[in-house]
């Protein structure tokens, strides 16, 4: 009887988790109205949280995310919830499940008040930064917005938001979108108002409270370009992010128009060296030395508004949609700023880290793991940009430029994923690459290789072996030296764990070596054989 009471226990949890998985489906969030309350005198928050919310199909109740109030204090506890057809709610394992008076019909609108308050535990960080002042800084990527505000935590329910902060009188407050209000209530507290009409992911809303010295660092047609910086260092970090200007422009050029209406960095106190967050980038507060070292960083967080904010994977297990694409299109602007020797130390560097990795973990970069931060590894961003840049070397320069601006203008302000990608880059190149994504994206590891040549004749035989259990096909350069030292080269077409090759070289090489013009992501070498 006991085993028997158990499994009902068990069998209705598993419903009751399922049928709030269910209720987070049945809906999309059209805008979000955070009015957020902050003091110095402690880390509590007052909320109110105005949800439009439309309905996908007929429902009696649905739920959203909220972290509750833990043993220790902290968590959010909902107060009341408001609404012309609330029945009631219940807040359960950090979910606010709201019942309906009448059950809604597909496609019909609604609009509930969520009011709350408690002391986050995470996703808003209440902290003192490097010079001793405190600050308020969200920090939701990938699914902690829920620790501060009400919303249905998910990627691809994008939504506009608008935040209305009151903080105290001596702070600066930066949000997504436009600033539309900014009034000092009493001497002591100021009402500040963004607004961002373009819907957005949870993930990339956000908030900054802070002493911040606030100049304009450029303006790119018509965008203005901000930096939100420490006034301690205010001088470090308006140098650091003067490239900003330039960078948007580059993407602008290269991309398409930038998406949104501003462009503010902001130094920040956080737990991540760049955050994406649209059209309010936060940069970890140490990275601010003015010795420019952060400029890669800038070009990678820019990119992100395209890529991630705009046209978003989606699920995580795409991520590579977004972090492989700010890290190629950043060493693409490396490329067009100084040169291909700058875009290919930029380019082996990322191939060792890839390499170090396999050594670790043999995953593939399309990955669906539990535990989110673990995508933050070489795979999303290091061998997703490789992804890149072969598919580049397989397409072409031009056609590879038109694949990235028929990726985004087909779904910027929506999602997709790795196969959506692929029939883009198939419609633009004309080519079937089925077994490019394939091997690169879906099965782990990259190819090793040991290469040996000798001298027959007037020809030199090149023997490339794949070992390791997965086989991949792809091109391979091979350069050589002759006596005189002129660096000649031959591509070879590897699709067979053992291949022997005869190259046309009539004297014998001085030196062999393997992708000269770094273009394959691989691990191996090539020798003389004895």
């Amino acid at each position: 009887m006991r085993q028997i009471h158990l499994i009902r226990i068990l069998f209705f949890l598993l419903l009751y988790f399922v049928s709030f998985s269910a209720f987070s489906q049945n809906i999309d969030v059209q805008h979000y109205r955070f009015q957020i309350q902050l003091s110095d005198e402690n880390n509590k928050i007052n909320g109110t949280a105005t949800i439009a919310i439309a309905f996908l199909q007929p429902t009696k109740e649905f739920s959203l995310n909220l972290i509750q109030e833990n043993s220790n204090g902290k968590g959010m506890k909902v107060n009341e919830v408001k609404g012309r057809n609330v029945a009631g709610f219940q807040q359960l394992n950090d979910r606010i499940s709201i019942q309906l008076k009448n059950n809604t019909t597909a496609k019909s609108k609604d609009s509930f008040q969520i009011i709350y308050s408690g002391v986050p535990a995470d996703g808003l960080i209440i902290s003192k930064n490097r010079f001793g002042d405190r600050t308020f800084f969200s920090d939701n990527w990938p699914n902690r917005a829920q620790h501060w505000i009400p919303c249905n935590d998910v990627l691809s329910d994008k939504a506009s938001v608008e935040f209305l902060v009151t903080a105290p009188a001596h702070y600066q407050v930066v949000s997504n979108g436009i600033q539309i209000e900014e009034t000092n209530l009493d001497k002591t507290k100021k009402l500040t108002h963004w607004i961002e009409q373009t819907p957005i992911s949870t993930k990339i809303m956000a908030i900054g409270v802070a002493q911040f010295a606030v100049v304009k660092t450029g303006n790119d047609d018509s965008v203005p370009v901000t930096a939100w910086v420490y006034p301690q260092n205010k001088e470090n970090g308006v140098h650091d992010f003067t490239v900003a200007s330039d960078i948007l422009q580059f993407f602008t050029q290269y991309i398409a128009p930038y998406p949104f209406k501003k462009l503010a960095n902001v130094q920040s106190t956080t737990i991540y060296g760049g955050m994406e967050n649209a059209n309010a980038i936060f940069y970890d507060e140490r990275a601010i030395n003015g010795k420019g070292t952060i400029e890669g960083t800038v070009a990678h967080e820019i990119v992100h508004q395209w890529f991630g904010d705009v046209a978003t994977e989606k699920s995580f297990a795409h991520l590579w949609l977004s972090e492989g694409f700010a890290n190629y299109l950043t060493i693409i602007y490396w490329e067009q700023k100084y040169d291909k020797d700058k875009m290919n130390k930029e380019l082996i560097e990322e191939k060792e880290k890839v390499i170090s990795f396999y050594k670790t973990r043999n995953t593939p970069v399309i990955d669906s793991v539990s535990e989110l931060m673990d995508l933050l590894n070489a795979n999303s961003y290091q061998k997703g940009s490789w992804i890149l840049h072969m598919l580049r070397g397989e397409v072409g320069d031009v056609l590879f430029q038109k694949i990235v601006q028929e990726y985004y203008q087909q779904y910027k302000g929506s999602n997709a994923d790795t196969r959506d990608f692929q029939l883009v880059a198939e419609k633009v190149s004309g080519k079937k690459l089925d077994w490019f994504f394939n091997q690169w994206l879906y099965q782990p590891g990259i190819p090793k290789i040991n290469a040996q040549w000798k001298m027959q004749g007037t020809q030199v035989a090149v023997t490339v072996q794949q070992s390791g259990k997965n086989i991949f096909q792809f091109p391979l350069t091979i350069g050589y030296n002759s006596i005189n030292g002129k660096m000649q080269s031959k591509k070879i077409n590897i699709t067979k764990p053992s291949e022997t090759f005869l190259l046309p070289i009539n004297t014998k090489p001085v030196k062999m070596v393997l992708d000269p013009f770094v273009e394959l992501l691989y691990e191996g070498s090539i020798s003389e054989r004895k």
